[in-house]
């Protein structure tokens, strides 16, 4: 784990040929799903000295309001990049994870503004749904394809949580053909890490950054651009570039007899 991420998880009491985002040419069978558990929804702790703005914050925007919602998503673990108050793609990256964790409906719309609900919110707010509370006590990856969000608990508690962009459902070109493959689907089911492809690699549908496998070298949580707020990936998990950038040393590979880190994927 990187120093500067150490600190700032520290700091708010957490402690060759590559494969496409996409398995198959051709139709993609469906993995099995399996059963959602742990339905009951927590609530963080409300952090005194946090005051709503009282008005719509939009990207682009600078200022204390922006700083105090940087500093309370983040004491939350939603990673808003760094707090300079300046409203940028990675604060509202971490907004759109916190709006989906709290039930509120993103569209092109709103999607670069933060209401005044969503800041009223951030006092008293909903912690992410667990998708397997026994899913690996020391360090696990959840990943919620209802919502689009990760989670990245450590001793069962919440070390992080990010929006990602998954599967988008349509179909495209086959790499190296001209027939029709998709859809674009991030399966569900549980994974480990496997490797780790470091910087940017090339594959046949695209390039990726930091990719941390866990499917072969097929699928991988990896940094891209864009990470757009609704599904749209191949069938990869992206997550923000920002995030993208320490992501990979916080969690275990695979090597010799040592498991990788449990990812579990639910729809």
């Amino acid at each position: 784990m990187g120093v500067p991420i150490r600190r700032w998880l520290t700091g708010l009491g957490a402690v060759a040929a590559v494969g496409a985002c996409v398995v198959a040419q051709g139709p993609m069978a469906a993995a099995s799903p399996a059963a959602v558990a742990g339905r009951t929804v927590a609530q963080a702790p409300a952090v005194a000295g946090y005051v709503p703005a009282g008005h719509v914050l939009t990207l682009g925007m600078h200022g204390t309001a922006v700083k105090n919602l940087q500093r309370r998503l983040a004491e939350l673990k939603y990673y808003p990049g760094k707090i300079d108050g300046e409203l940028g793609g990675d604060t509202m990256a971490a907004v759109w994870a916190f709006e989906r964790v709290q039930g509120f409906v993103i569209t092109a719309a709103n999607a670069n503004d933060v209401g005044v609900r969503v800041q009223r919110a951030l006092v008293h707010p909903r912690a992410p749904k667990v998708l397997v509370p026994r899913g690996g006590r020391n360090l696990r990856v959840e990943i919620n394809l209802k919502t689009e969000v990760l989670v990245l608990y450590h001793h069962n508690k919440i070390e992080l949580i990010s929006h990602v962009s998954t599967g988008g459902g349509y179909y495209y070109q086959c790499p190296h053909s001209t027939a029709t493959c998709g859809p674009a689907i991030t399966p569900t089911g549980n994974y480990r890490f496997l490797t780790y492809a470091p910087g940017w690699i090339q594959v046949p549908l695209g390039t990726m950054y930091n990719s941390s496998f866990f499917i072969g070298r097929a699928y991988a949580v990896h940094g891209d651009i864009p990470v757009p707020w609704y599904p749209a990936s191949h069938g990869c998990v992206r997550i923000p570039m920002d995030i993208a950038a320490f992501f990979h040393k916080l969690v275990h590979f695979t090597t010799g007899s040592h498991k990788g880190t449990p990812v579990y994927i639910r729809g």
